[in-house]
């Protein structure tokens, strides 16, 4: 990468990329500061200028990215969000409201990184640009995020999420206010609405407290296993609480394909929320945490049943490429990364059983950070096929994101709306009584949107599904 990208640029009409396009109507009757970027967030975006110049324009990525799909604007697709950071990292333009506003409305699904011919990965643009903003914030050369919000980001990133035994406690506290009767009272009288957090609420998951505590326990193999191997599960933290009976049942069918599966001690949440907010060190902290959890088994499969930890895990070796302590670390460590579709399509499974008396049609939902980040969509279709009895059916415009986006749907909750509610109607149009995917932030926000369509078609993870149908003697 060249050096002088700044301190030389060219004139707006010689420049070979129409930032200016995108830009149009974000330099105008906007709060802004002008002062240059700090030094460090400078140096962030410099790291991923290359990737920025691959941009060709050619515009393939425009409609697979929800937020254009929606709006039509052109800076709110992926060449339009590209202008303007290399705009913001030649110093053609300053950090504006809307300039933020139209970065963090990005739902960083990937999808126009796996359609991009020219190989650009939006992600690590997104992940370096929200540091940037942050880093700005924090120096007063950027618009302030505001005194509650910065509150939040506070208590839930640099404390909830770096601890288990908090989050843990939280999930609790969440149970309780479901199965209290609190919820629905709050609802009744109105004070979910006025506070405006009606969207969150919908989100909230309807579990029992199963939670899967890793202690460094080993859940040994089948005993009729002929093809035994060792596995080491990622637990995470939503997947571990909210969603431990998935948790579990990962740990069955792996057990029933002949897996031998350790839950190390030690680890927690991956990082991907706090990186997809701009807290680069906070997500690079747990990455660390979760390295030095894992090595103990070598070179065994880390099997993780949620699509956006996979993605995060497997981007490990580039979060920390710049840290020469870890670097060599996290790369052995994501090498090892499989989703759970992508290692039991490794493995033989038993004789599956129906999951119902009849034919049952299923329609399976591609978890962005699966399809687009990691490239995985036949091995949870293959999987889905070998149930007897199962009908598979795609949804129309299957590759667009569902708008979950890890908490996209809380902190942009009018188009996460919009697109769970197309989301929801490609569902009807398929005629399934059952929605399949592989993530949690997905299940959610589809049991939501499917809720305010007034359906009744079930969702549930892959894992579940599987585990129905390899269970001895089958279950409905």
């Amino acid at each position: 990468m060249t050096s002088d990208h700044r301190t030389a640029p060219p004139t707006v009409e010689a420049t070979p990329f129409p930032y200016t396009v995108a830009a149009r109507g974000l330099l105008e009757n906007e709060s802004r500061i002008a002062e240059p970027l700090p030094a460090a967030a400078q140096a962030l975006l410099d790291g991923e200028y290359d990737n920025m110049l691959a941009c060709v324009r050619c515009g393939l990525c425009l409609t697979s990215c929800p937020t254009f799909v929606v709006t039509g604007h052109e800076s709110e697709g992926p060449r339009g969000r590209i202008a303007l950071v290399r705009a913001l990292v030649e110093g053609r333009i300053p950090l504006t409201d809307g300039l933020i506003d139209r970065e963090e409305n990005c739902l960083a699904c990937d999808a126009c990184t796996a359609v991009c011919p020219a190989g650009v990965k939006m992600e690590p643009i997104q992940v370096a640009v929200r540091a940037a903003i942050e880093i700005a914030r924090d120096a007063g050369t950027a618009p302030s995020r505001g005194l509650v919000a910065s509150a939040i980001r506070a208590v839930v990133l640099g404390w909830l999420f770096p601890s288990m035994p908090r989050f843990r406690a939280v999930v609790w506290l969440v149970w309780l206010y479901r199965a209290s009767g609190l919820r629905s009272m709050a609802r009744a009288l109105g004070m979910v609405r006025l506070l405006g957090m009606r969207d969150a609420d919908d989100l909230l998951p309807a579990f029992t407290p199963d939670f899967l505590v890793p202690e460094g326990q080993v859940y040994p193999a089948a005993p009729d296993t002929r093809d035994r191997a060792e596995v080491a599960l990622f637990a995470g933290c939503v997947m571990s609480t909210a969603f431990g009976s998935t948790s579990h049942a990962t740990v069955r069918v792996l057990q029933r394909a002949g897996c031998d599966v350790a839950c190390p001690a030690g680890q927690g949440c991956c990082g991907a929320l706090n990186a997809h907010a701009g807290d680069r060190e906070g997500a690079r902290a747990l990455a660390r945490q979760t390295i030095a959890a894992f090595e103990p088994g070598g070179d065994a499969p880390v099997v993780t049943n949620a699509a956006g930890c996979g993605a995060m895990l497997k981007e490990y070796g580039h979060l920390l490429a710049d840290d020469p302590a870890w670097a060599a670390r996290a790369a052995r460590l994501s090498s090892r990364v499989r989703d759970v579709s992508e290692y039991l399509a490794t493995r033989d499974l038993p004789a599956m059983g129906a999951i119902a008396e009849d034919t049952v049609v299923v329609a399976y939902q591609d978890a962005c950070h699966l399809g687009h980040a990691q490239r995985i969509t036949a091995a949870p279709r293959d999987l889905i096929r070998r149930i007897p009895g199962v009908t598979l059916r795609d949804l129309p415009d299957k590759a667009l994101c569902c708008g979950s986006a890890g908490v996209y749907n809380v902190t942009h909750p009018e188009m996460a709306r919009t697109l769970g509610d197309r989301k929801a109607e490609a569902v009807a149009a398929t005629g399934a009584t059952i929605i399949v995917t592989a993530n949690p932030g997905c299940q959610l926000q589809l049991q939501a949107s499917l809720a305010r369509a007034g359906s009744r078609v079930k969702v549930m993870h892959l894992v579940d599904l599987l585990d129905a149908a390899t269970a001895p003697g089958g279950r409905p």
